[in-house]
């Protein structure tokens, strides 16, 4: 029984010691589990707290391209209002431009002009946008562009007019011009009108009563040619075909082509008249797109070429065969 009593005993002993150990055990592991947990919450807010960094410093690098874009697009936009992009012919619009740009350089515009042998392009360059104006042509031409193309080039400015002038093979006044002789004119449509309104002026054929340079006329319209043999060819061949033509013949020519071919506006034996219909309604214009031409590189341009400067070296330079409208 003593046995017993003792293993009884020590069964009782033994058996709380061992729930003190369990307990040890069990608190130690919820110590661990919260320090653990107090280090993941520590590295999840240092986490956080590195990612806010790195989008805030993302964010400001963005910010930053955005300014710098903005600045740029700004600069570009800035540097282009100080350039004039200009297409043009080379005699006398080219002449004349470069004339004109000292003068806008010194007003902080850079004048770029490019030369044309044709009409067509200048005009799609400028409906392009890739040129801000053009000089080259009359708003009859302009016009009849605007109707083929669908487009809307306007006049900006007129500068000045290229005088048709009647020439003579030998021929040094209206008085001694022979009956029947042989008068070649340009055949395209404003240029015919232009001689024969021309020819009317000095009184050698009849035309409608009313003909006028915005209606136009052909030679169908003709009501006396007085005995005149008038011929149309392509308006850049009168001069050469006149060159070759027998004596006492005349030919009508526009100011351009009697400038490359080295005649004298002087020495022909008529003038269009400088106020008469076909002067205002063929000046030459500077065009661009409708709705620019108040931009401010466009009217440093044309108050560029309307000054008493650019008068003085048409009248010089040309004599009479270029002259200044404004």
């Amino acid at each position: 029984m003593l046995e017993e009593n003792e293993h009884y005993s020590l069964e009782r002993l033994v058996k709380p010691q061992k729930r003190r150990i369990d307990m040890k055990k069990i608190l130690s592991l919820i110590l661990t589990a919260a320090l653990a947990g107090a280090t993941l919450t520590a590295c999840s807010s240092n986490g956080t707290s590195s990612t806010a960094s790195s989008n805030d410093a993302s964010s400001a690098d963005t910010s930053s391209a955005t300014s710098s874009a903005a600045e740029s697009s700004a600069d570009n936009t800035a540097d282009n209002d100080k350039v004039i992009k200009i297409g043009a012919t080379a005699t006398p619009h080219g002449e004349i431009l470069e004339f004109v740009k000292d003068k806008l350089a010194k007003d902080g515009y850079d004048l770029q002009i490019t030369i044309y042998d044709d009409y067509v392009l200048p005009n799609n360059a400028v409906a392009s946008g890739e040129l801000d104006a053009n000089y080259h042509q009359h708003t009859p031409y302009l016009n009849n562009y605007n109707e083929k193309n669908g487009t809307d080039l306007v006049p900006a400015a007129l500068i000045h007019y290229e005088p048709f002038g009647l020439y003579g093979n030998g021929v040094e006044k209206l008085a001694d011009v022979k009956e029947g002789a042989s008068i070649v004119i340009p055949a395209d449509d404003s240029n015919e009108t232009r001689a024969l309104l021309l020819l009317q002026q000095e009184g050698l054929i009849e035309l409608p009563e009313g003909a006028n340079a915005k209606d136009g006329v052909t030679t169908l319209d003709i009501k006396d040619d007085h005995g005149y043999k008038i011929t149309t060819v392509q308006a850049d061949t009168v001069a050469a075909q006149f060159a070759n033509s027998d004596a006492g013949s005349l030919a009508v020519i526009n100011g351009n082509y009697a400038l490359a071919a080295g005649l004298d506006i002087s020495k022909a034996l008529a003038v269009e008249d400088a106020s008469g219909d076909a002067a205002q309604t063929y000046a030459n214009i500077v065009a661009v797109k409708s709705g620019n031409e108040n931009l401010p590189k466009i009217q440093a341009l044309i108050k560029a070429l309307k000054s008493d400067d650019v008068k003085n070296f048409i009248n010089e330079k040309y004599n009479g065969a270029v002259v200044a409208i404004f």
